[in-house]
């Protein structure tokens, strides 16, 4: 229960401080953090969050993070339904908790997105669902090989978290102006459930493609991480 209440808790802090750099801060007139600021963010709750509770959870707080460290070897079965529980509903009261914030202010509309994923019309550049697809998929991958490997008995102790949370901010660099960077299936139920309407119908993808990316990212890893001795 301990490991589920870290997942629960490191989950939330993770929506909460990357969606909220992104509907509070990203526009904010004159200092503004835009882009680079909300990748920024994003990496900071993964790198403070895996100093916190890693011990306790491994700080996976992310559904396809926990199904790829599974399908790499590196996780029970047995505990994966209830970490995805654990982090959905963190997610999930992570963005309520943000929406009573943003809605104090007299001319916020969560029409504008309030940081939800998405293609098409809803993808920030205007990008196709093929692109937004590929884009998570191998976002995914590429953040499960980072992580599989920065945490691997072989690899320098105690830098785990920077590379993580590095590479998350990097995906952020990268990705958001494709689907508003997703990788995370909790971090976009979290938000997606408050805007409702297109935000719902289009959540599908942000389940399925970063699980494809962790799964394709653990097979990567098995082969090339695999020691031979």
């Amino acid at each position: 229960m301990k490991a589920y209440g870290a997942e629960f808790f490191g989950t939330f802090w993770l929506v909460l401080g990357g969606c909220g750099s992104a509907v509070l801060a990203a526009a904010f007139p004159g200092v503004g953090i835009g882009l680079t600021g909300v990748s920024l963010a994003f990496g900071l709750t993964v790198v403070t969050m895996a100093y916190a509770i890693g011990h306790i959870s491994g700080c996976h707080l992310n559904p396809a993070v926990s199904i790829g460290l599974w399908a790499g070897g590196r996780f029970e079965g047995s505990k994966l339904l209830p970490y995805i529980v654990a982090q959905v509903a963190g997610a999930i009261v992570a963005g309520g908790v943000l929406y009573l914030i943003a809605s104090g202010k007299a001319d916020f509309k969560l029409a504008d997105g309030f940081a939800s994923n998405g293609y098409g019309a809803h993808s920030p550049g205007k990008y196709s669902l093929v692109a937004a697809l590929v884009c998570e998929v191998v976002m995914t991958m590429m953040f499960l090989i980072v992580i599989l490997g920065s945490t691997d008995k072989r690899a320098p102790a105690g830098f785990a978290p920077l590379a993580i949370g590095l590479c998350l901010t990097l995906i952020h660099l990268i990705s958001i102006p494709v689907t508003n960077t997703s990788v995370n299936p909790a971090r976009s139920t979290g938000v997606a459930l408050f805007v409702g309407d297109w935000a719902v119908a289009q959540l599908w993808a942000f389940w399925v493609a970063p699980i494809v990316g962790a799964v394709l990212g653990a097979t990567v890893y098995k082969v090339i991480g695999r020691s031979d001795r």
